[in-house]
């Protein structure tokens, strides 16, 4: 069993690193966009202005951070780590830098047929069957979500005519072992989507006092007689997901001090 500990941390996030020639005195934009698709990553980063400056590294791979100008606005660009674990430690380490307002989006399974490959899920509360978040915030079955910009986001999504719902999430740490059974228990309980991260943004950003907005475009169903993968591959329908990206980008350039 995981137990809480609010003692101090032995090791703390000295922020993101610098190659030779980058500032590693530079505090980056308030507000950071991530992306779990390295495909959406590299099309952002060719389609807006960019500046690298600094990574985040881990013991087997790097992933450059980046300022990007949209809309006249300065924003933290980054390509979120998959899985609690290695999306916490993103998230430590760019706050260290500045970072006080997350904005992360990606892929997800969904739990109901009927949600169209693509569309948006915001979640609203997440079951926690990770770990992560279990060492930032105390023990609980659920964790909320998305207690800010909800509102904001959705004119967003009613302006570029974005269908979309809202409803509690399933995050694990273990995608093999989506089991038929819970597939069943969760949707009992009215979750909609599958994911790996959802618990451990709401849980990190509560801990470090900052705030955060995530959702997702709808993946693979889980919701019928044998998995259906629709568009969980990157490239899959990917000129829809590039439009789903812009979605994130609004909501950093409206929430932007």
């Amino acid at each position: 069993m995981i137990k809480f500990d609010n003692s101090e941390p032995f090791i703390k996030p000295k922020g993101i690193k610098f190659r030779e020639g980058q500032d590693s005195n530079i505090r980056l934009p308030k507000v950071a966009v991530g992306v779990f698709s390295s495909h959406l990553y590299k099309d952002i980063i060719e389609k807006f202005s960019t500046k690298e400056v600094g990574y985040i590294s881990g013991a087997n791979l790097e992933r450059n951070v980046y300022i990007i100008k949209y809309n006249g606005i300065l924003i933290t660009f980054f390509m979120a780590g998959v899985s609690g674990p290695w999306l916490c430690a993103d998230m430590e380490e760019l706050h260290a830098q500045g970072v006080e307002k997350f904005i992360i989006f990606g892929n997800c399974g969904v739990l109901d047929s009927s949600i169209e490959d693509c569309s948006i899920i915001i979640p609203t509360l997440a079951y926690r069957e990770e770990g992560s978040s279990y060492h930032y915030v105390e023990d609980s079955d659920s964790i909320e979500m998305n207690p800010k910009y909800r509102d904001d986001f959705i004119s967003i999504l009613n302006k570029y005519n974005f269908d979309y719902i809202e409803a509690p999430t399933w995050t694990t740490s273990a995608f093999y072992r989506e089991t038929i059974n819970k597939i069943k228990k969760y949707q009992e309980l009215g979750v909609k989507t599958v994911e790996m991260e959802g618990a451990t943004i709401a849980a990190v950003s509560k801990y470090l006092g900052i705030d955060y907005f995530t959702f997702y475009y709808a993946g693979d169903n889980l919701d019928s007689v044998e998995w259906d993968e629709r568009s969980i591959y990157g490239e899959t329908n990917l000129d829809k997901k590039k439009e789903v990206a812009i979605l994130a980008l609004e909501l950093a350039a409206k929430i932007s001090d």
